[in-house]
């Protein structure tokens, strides 16, 4: 199969969703409202493409002064003061395009395109031209002539429009790819998209990928489901069990986790979660790496807590034989939170996982109907990585007897199922701990009395004497 060369774009994740980078000496539309991004995107491209050893004409038929597009992108790391002039050429086409129509800038960038040898032409401001043009015919016309004299030229041509263009307008008949920058509001909150619509000759991972404008420019997020979690991960059923750090819950489920499992810890806010996971947490060595990827517990409370409960999570973390990463729970992506999570995964060698919590890397998502498919990706992921992990999940309610996920089709994605919950017993409050679910193994199902001492986790068998645990109230046995 013949592979048509490619041009890179230097963008973070757009050549990945390309399938290599724009098709070299093909026309693009960029198009998004303005402020989505059209220009940076445009100029990031340029810089890339300049920086490579290729030439670049940066047409504009706006009213903006060129001083005032560069004041901007000065402020970006991508851009190069010492290319202006030289392998970057910035012409306005503004006022021949008021004064003298469309075939006169068609003839001076036909003109330019030869004296400045240029393999990337970027037209800004083609709503412009639309409006300019008498007919439709006419801005089809002018799009096939400057897309002829730059394919003669082996030029790649990028037309940026802040015009919302449907599939049948000229522009995008005549195009080789569309690219769309918008933004979705959800409540209060704002978050950048990246949509290919149309790449003609050339594969590219379709729907809605989000996106940021940083310091260093326009960074892109594929899509994680789109591009993990395919391949197979089956566990050794020869391999030893992986200690879950607490020994009476290694008990509990036949001598300890499976490796490469995942397990959910779910249950309300103070029922053990996250010391359960420390404990995990504290089986890492230097030879297995573990890494705690958290939302809540910054690092240095990490060590205090471990001190509290008599874990060497301190003396681990200073060996490296354990990572943590953490980030603060304010507005966040969820795609470059998956992202980021594996990266750390490859660069520590971590096997094994406590994310604390899944329900704190939800809620940076912006469409909960992706939450089944993303974290199926991302968890099928670690197992070929293979990574034994455990999660959390806070619920809402401190006496929950239903023992239910507040999200029930995520539950068949995990190998092992834990619910933490309060139980009031003559008077006191109690943390208790039942194992719902196994995976292909057998498993204790009594209730537990979860204790957190100086010296560790226990689980005690206090519930032997109680007939019922229900809604925070327990009823003792007659005679006990």
């Amino acid at each position: 199969m013949e592979h048509l060369p490619r041009l890179q774009s230097g963008i973070e994740g757009l050549d990945t969703l390309l399938k290599g980078g724009l098709v070299a000496g093909a026309s693009y539309m960029i198009q998004g409202r303005p402020g989505s991004g059209k220009t940076i995107l445009a100029s990031q491209i340029a810089f890339h493409h300049a920086a490579q050893g290729g030439r670049v004409l940066f047409a504009t038929l706006l009213s903006e002064s060129h001083e005032r597009l560069l004041q901007f992108l000065s402020t970006l790391s991508f851009f190069d003061k010492q290319r202006i002039g030289t392998e970057i050429q910035y012409v306005s086409a503004f006022d021949t395009l008021e004064s003298e129509g469309l075939d006169e800038v068609v003839k001076l960038l036909r003109r330019e395109i030869g004296r400045q040898k240029a393999s990337v032409l970027v037209v800004d401001g083609v709503l412009n031209a639309r409006s300019r043009a008498g007919s439709a015919l006419d801005t089809k016309k002018f799009i096939a002539e400057l897309q002829g004299h730059a394919a003669f030229a082996g030029c790649t041509v990028l037309f940026l429009t802040s015009a919302r263009l449907d599939d049948s307008s000229p522009e995008h008949t005549m195009v080789d790819g569309v690219i769309e920058l918008g933004e979705e509001l959800n409540g209060v909150r704002a978050s950048r998209k990246l949509h290919l619509r149309k790449t003609r000759g050339s594969g590219a991972i379709a729907g809605l990928h989000e996106m940021e404008i940083t310091d260093r420019g326009i960074v892109v997020y594929p899509r994680l489901e789109a591009m993990v979690g395919q391949s197979q991960a089956e566990p050794d059923p020869a391999a030893a069990p992986v200690s879950s750090g607490v020994g009476d819950l290694d008990a509990m489920i036949g001598g300890g986790l499976q490796p490469g499992s995942i397990t959910m810890a779910i249950g309300p806010s103070g029922s053990g979660k996250t010391t359960l996971g420390l404990h995990f947490m504290a089986t890492s060595t230097v030879a297995e790496p573990g890494l705690i990827f958290g939302f809540y517990e910054t690092e240095p409370r990490i060590r205090r807590k471990g001190q509290a409960l008599g874990l060497p999570l301190a003396e681990l973390m200073d060996s490296r034989a354990l990572h943590m990463l953490w980030q603060p729970t304010t507005e966040r992506l969820l795609d470059p939170l998956g992202y980021r999570l594996l990266d750390q995964v490859r660069q520590t060698g971590a096997r094994r996982v406590l994310i604390d919590s899944l329900g704190g890397m939800a809620r940076a998502s912006t469409n909960p109907q992706r939450h089944v498919e993303f974290f199926t990706a991302l968890l099928q992921e670690l197992r070929v990585m293979g990574v034994t992990a455990m999660t959390t999940w806070e619920i809402r309610d401190l006496f929950d007897s239903s023992a239910q996920a507040p999200a029930l089709e995520l539950s068949s994605l995990f190998d092992n199922l834990l619910v933490l919950r309060f139980a009031e017993v003559r008077s006191e409050l109690r943390r208790v701990l039942s194992v719902v679910k196994v995976r292909d193994w057998p498993y204790e199902a009594s209730l537990r009395e979860l204790v957190i001492t100086p010296h560790g986790l226990r689980l005690n068998r206090h519930f032997e004497n109680v007939s019922t645990v229900h809604l925070g109230a327990s009823a003792p046995q007659p005679g006990g």
